[in-house]
């Protein structure tokens, strides 16, 4: 499974790669990390690609995009086009207009509910892992979560917590 985290440096991207990576592994799956990002990290665009399989891996890239994550609109306009017909499409609706596509599809106000229900916009990315955890079912929601507690800081790991399982239950 190919799947591209993509966004503005400072919104969790390179964050959300890894923390989805080793979840992964976690759950006994073979899996690789890769990111990109500008010269300015922060405000700069970004992605970072995790390939997840239950077998060898034998390539840094991946080639097509079965899952794309995208939290700007710059992201979006820059990677929809590597995402494989039937794939999946998940978009922070707040700050992404997704035009016609032929990816299955999820927006959900991600930086809106961080932003109103956890008071920090900066956890969007996790509310956003929690709903591609959620659809997907490609990481059990337990590893999701250690991997969570392994990369937050431990003054922010509850909030982040609830942000990933607010982002599950949007996904119902």
């Amino acid at each position: 499974m190919n799947i591209r985290f993509s966004g503005f440096g400072g919104q969790g991207v390179i964050l959300s790669g890894v923390i989805l990576g080793y979840a992964a592994l976690l759950d006994g799956k073979n899996a690789i990390q890769t990111q990109s990002y500008g010269s300015s990290a922060r405000g700069g665009a970004c992605k970072c690609d995790v390939i997840i399989s239950d077998t060898d891996i034998h390539e840094l890239e991946p080639s097509q995009i079965d899952i794309l994550i995208s939290f700007s609109q710059p992201a979006y306009d820059k990677f929809s086009h590597s995402l494989k017909a039937g794939g999946q499409l998940f978009v922070d609706s707040d700050l992404v207009q997704s035009h016609k596509h032929t990816a299955e599809t999820y927006a959900i106000p991600a930086t809106d509910i961080a932003f109103k229900e956890m008071s920090n916009k900066i956890i969007a990315n996790i509310v956003m892992l929690g709903c591609l955890s959620a659809h997907t079912k490609l990481i059990s929601a337990e590893s999701m979560e250690k991997s969570v507690r392994r990369y937050v800081p431990d003054k922010f790991t509850e909030t982040n917590i609830k942000a990933f399982r607010r982002g599950m239950e949007l996904a119902s």
